[in-house]
């Protein structure tokens, strides 16, 4: 573990020396591939190793989705968590009151979102200082990331952050680079472009790369014209990455100017409050529900009026396959058609198949076939 650490910062320092220009883009791009394998393999380590470490992280994925709230110490995690869910965790003013990883329920629009109040994080977590690799494992997990930020200190707060996510695989508000990558065991590289590649890539660079990774043979299609020499190195441990959703959330804003104020309102998937004051906390919580992309269902059962005290919850781009398999699984093999009302519907009711698209709030009822288990229609079982 100390041998890849010094590596890793070895590494680092050379790249901080190198002077970047078209001469040395070849040999800083094969730095960054040896980074990102040395990174993988000090914050991924193998079965057996440091099993103990993870002591209080380890807690099972519960609810409809998963926030995790991410920052340094004593930005105000676990009083936010207090305040919008019934889990008291314990707060204070000075730093590392939270040891482990706590979880709280926020209940919104009939669904359950599990809370995760992760320990501060501090510079170096990325090399497992301050439990730094439990609280990244556990960050990688979530659904949203809610990145707690202080308003009263400077802004290198949220680039310290945002580099230790980045080192450990952590891609925020990015998706998946436009890159096909198809290992082969035989054949040579296959390297193309759908478009004149702007972004610095080139073939040389990528066969370099490939084959510092020890991969020989391989079908290669870079489909976006900007994509960099990271987005790719990103393809290659695709395992290794994880792309979330991240909201920048600024506390104590009661302690800082209205023109302060009014900078970080207008940043980008930014949100303000104070915990201290409870300004701001149902914003937060609503731009939450927002970034989750949930949505409701009702359900209706033959001859009875819509079911509102209880909704499904499915993702944004559900169809009714999805709605049928938050039902019970089995409904599929009996289905035939399902009405639907709402957003999603031409006219009320619509008769729909499998492959419908639901909209929030919409009402759908299923009908199965005489000869299936159930017969006729179906609400929540």
């Amino acid at each position: 573990m100390v041998n890849i650490t010094e590596k890793i910062k070895e590494i680092e320092d050379e790249m901080k020396r190198t002077q970047k220009n078209k001469a040395t883009e070849y040999h800083l791009g094969l730095l960054k591939g040896k980074l990102a394998r040395l990174r993988a393999q000090l914050l991924e380590p193998g079965p057996g190793a440091g099993g103990a470490a993870g002591t209080g992280f380890d807690v099972s994925k519960a609810g409809d989705a998963r926030i995790a709230l991410v920052g340094f110490p004593s930005v105000g995690k676990s009083t936010f968590l207090s305040r919008v869910t019934k889990t008291k965790s314990e707060a204070a003013s000075y730093a590392f009151t939270t040891l482990t990883a706590i979880p709280g329920v926020l209940e919104y629009g009939g669904a359950e979102i599990q809370v995760l109040d992760l320990p501060g994080i501090i510079e170096g977590a990325a090399e497992g200082k301050g439990r730094g690799r439990q609280v990244i494992s556990a960050a990688k997990t979530s659904d949203l990331i809610l990145m707690i930020l202080d308003a009263t200190k400077k802004a290198e707060q949220r680039r310290l952050l945002e580099a230790e996510l980045y080192a450990v695989g952590i891609r925020l508000n990015k998706d998946p680079p436009n890159i096909y990558l198809k290992p082969k065991k035989a054949g040579g590289m296959k390297i193309n472009f759908q478009s004149p590649p702007k972004g610095g890539l080139d073939e040389k660079m990528i066969y370099q790369v490939l084959k510092d990774y020890k991969i020989l043979n391989a079908e290669v299609l870079i489909r976006d014209e900007n994509a960099t020499i990271d987005d790719f190195i990103d393809i290659i441990n695709i395992n290794h990455r994880k792309y979330i959703k991240c909201l920048y959330v600024y506390n104590k804003i009661d302690a800082i100017s209205l023109p302060h104020l009014d900078q970080l309102a207008r940043e980008p998937h930014t949100v303000i409050m104070s915990c201290e004051l409870d300004l701001g906390l149902q914003d937060v919580v609503d731009r939450c529900w927002e970034e989750l992309q949930l949505m409701r269902i009702y359900t209706k059962k033959r001859g009875d009026d819509p079911d509102f005290s209880e909704a499904l919850i499915v993702r944004r781009g559900s169809t009714i396959e999805d709605v049928c398999d938050q039902i019970h699984r089995t409904i599929k093999e009996t289905f035939k058609f399902a009405l639907v009302w709402g957003a999603s519907a031409k006219h009320m009711p619509q008769r729909v198949g499998l492959s419908h698209l639901v909209a929030d709030e919409d009402v759908v009822s299923i009908v199965g076939t005489k000869s299936g288990t159930r017969e006729a229609m179906f609400g929540k079982v």
